[in-house]
Order: C-alpha cells, then sequence, then structure tokens
C-alpha cells in the first residue's frame, strides 16, 4: 500500500508530516497527518495515539488547532490523525447537502445500508487498517496504542475502545457524541447507514456500556477520561454526556468525566485541556519524557 508525502514540516525536533493513500476498506483515496517526535526519528519505535475528529473537519483541524506536538514531543508519543469520512465524486454524500453527514461526518461505524455500504466503513478503517498501515511504515510500537477524539470523533474513540479492548492501552475523549443512538445528529447518521434501529446499540457508547451483562476488563486503560466544558451548545440536546455517566456508574466501569466550566465545544477548550490527555495516555502506554 504506497503512501504519498503530501507536507512535511519539523516541529518541536520531530516531524509534521502528511500522506495520501488508497484504502481498499473505504474504496477511494484517502489523507491522515501524523506527527512523528523526536525518539521515533532516531529510530526508537514508540507509543502512538490515534487521534479522530469531528463533524466537518479533516485529518489537519486536530495537528494545526491543538498544539499537541509539544506535550507530544516532551511525552515521546507519536500522534496520528485520519479524515472523517471517505470522500470523492463516487462516493455518496448526504442528500439534503447538509454538514451533519456525509463527506466530512461519516460517524467512524462500519455501514450496513447501501449506497453506504461500499465506502462508509470508518470504524474498520481507522481501528485496524490505518493502525497497520502506519505501525508497518513508521517507529511505532503496535503495543502500545492509544486512541482519542473530540465530538463525533469522540464517539468514534469510545466506541471504537469499547468494542476493541485489546487493542488500546488507553482511551479518552473530548465533548464525545456519547448517546448518538438518543441525539439527532447520531439519529440521521445512523438512519443511513445502519438502517433500522436494531444495530444503533452495537455503536453508542452509552448503550454499549449500559449491554455489557460484565463491566469489561479495564484494568490498563485507567479510568475512561472525558473532558466535557459546560458552556457546551450542543451539551443537553447532542453530546448527553449525563447518559454516558449513568452507564458507567451502572456497569461499574471508571469513568473520569471532567465538566469544564465556562468552555464551549471548540479547540480552544481542546488545546486548555490536551496536556492532561497526553499526560494520561502516557503513562498508560508506558512513555515517558
Amino acid at each position: 500500500m504506497e503512501l504519498t508525502l503530501l507536507t512535511e514540516s519539523r516541529c518541536f525536533g520531530g516531524l509534521q508530516q502528511r500522506y495520501r493513500h488508497y484504502s481498499r476498506a473505504l474504496h477511494c483515496e484517502m489523507t491522515f497527518s501524523i506527527y512523528l517526535p523526536p525518539k521515533a526519528l532516531e529510530g526508537e519505535n514508540v507509543p502512538a495515539i490515534y487521534w479522530l475528529s469531528g463533524l466537518t473537519c479533516t485529518d489537519e483541524n486536530f495537528m494545526q488547532k491543538a498544539g499537541a506536538q509539544r506535550g507530544a514531543a516532551e511525552l515521546g508519543l507519536a500522534l496520528v490523525a485520519s479524515d472523517t469520512s471517505p470522500r470523492g465524486e463516487h462516493v455518496p454524500d448526504d442528500p439534503d447537502g447538509s454538514w451533519d453527514f456525509g463527506h466530512g461526518a461519516g460517524f467512524y461505524v462500519d455501514a450496513t445500508c447501501a449506497p453506504w455500504s461500499r465506502n462508509y466503513y470508518m470504524h474498520s478503517y481507522v481501528v485496524q487498517e490505518l493502525p497497520d498501515l502506519v505501525e508497518r511504515s513508521f517507529s511505532i510500537d503496535p503495543e502500545r496504542r492509544g486512541i482519542s477524539g473530540h465530538s463525533m470523533g469522540g464517539h468514534g474513540a469510545l466506541v471504537a475502545a469499547l468494542r476493541h479492548p485489546d487493542r488500546y492501552r488507553s482511551v479518552s475523549a473530548f465533548s464525545p457524541i456519547a448517546n448518538p443512538s438518543a441525539c439527532q445528529w447520531g439519529q440521521k447518521a445512523f438512519g443511513y447507514l445502519l438502517g433500522d434501529n436494531t444495530s444503533w446499540g452495537d455503536w453508542d457508547a452509552a448503550a454499549l456500556i449500559s449491554q455489557s451483562t460484565t463491566s469489561p476488563s479495564w484494568s490498563r486503560h485507567g479510568p475512561l477520561l472525558v473532558d466535557q466544558g459546560s458552556a457546551d451548545p450542543f451539551l443537553e440536546d447532542q453530546l448527553k454526556p449525563n447518559a454516558l455517566k449513568a452507564a458507567a456508574e451502572e456497569s461499574k466501569l471508571p469513568l473520569e468525566l471532567r465538566v469544564q466550566v465556562g468552555y464551549d465545544h471548540s479547540y480552544f477548550f481542546v488545546a486548555s485541556f490536551l496536556d492532561d490527555h497526553l499526560k494520561h495516555h502516557a503513562a498508560l502506554l508506558g512513555s515517558q519524557r
């Protein structure tokens, strides 16, 4: 699987790069961004955090707005950011031309309904195909993998970790869509991608936790770290952190849900608390200064 380098810049002693490749899971060309810390450039296999962004974003938003590279360089962490959906003229988009579904808004599920099921396999892409490609191509340790994300990407990160706990040693999220089966964004996307609601719970973090007959083994993940802004305009209608909290309490899943007073849904919020998340991941991934 050939990688085409699109851009490259030195950053805090490491390298910030962007690549294009053809995805077999999505049947289209995809881009991803990667930050390689100085340790990786010296040949050491380093842990990586896979970042999933939110609605309307690309692989570049996090890398350009969050200010993550300084902390990642100090902690010896690689950062990998995927795009948020398949793209291209042949990839179906929102029939209504809206921003909350389709190109830029793939919701990190594996679609089962036509015409979406040919291209919208974002879960398989971010969980399997992209990490396998990155870990073959760069000095990244496949045994030390973390995942995080924001909004729609927070939903994707939580679902990925809950469905595949053996693939991740750490997980966190900012403002995740925690109960998409019960909000307009999720219901719209799931209706297109998955059809009737019989399988929606398989892609809903709160439902996955609630449906567990036994609490998943989360010892190596530490607490599930989630930050949410109290001034987020989508807090009650779309994000529903209380549903996540209730499910975690019921199943005894360790959750550290921090409500940050006065913060909204923007990358200003993400940047304000990102260092805490990087340190959370570094501790669990065995990365040291």
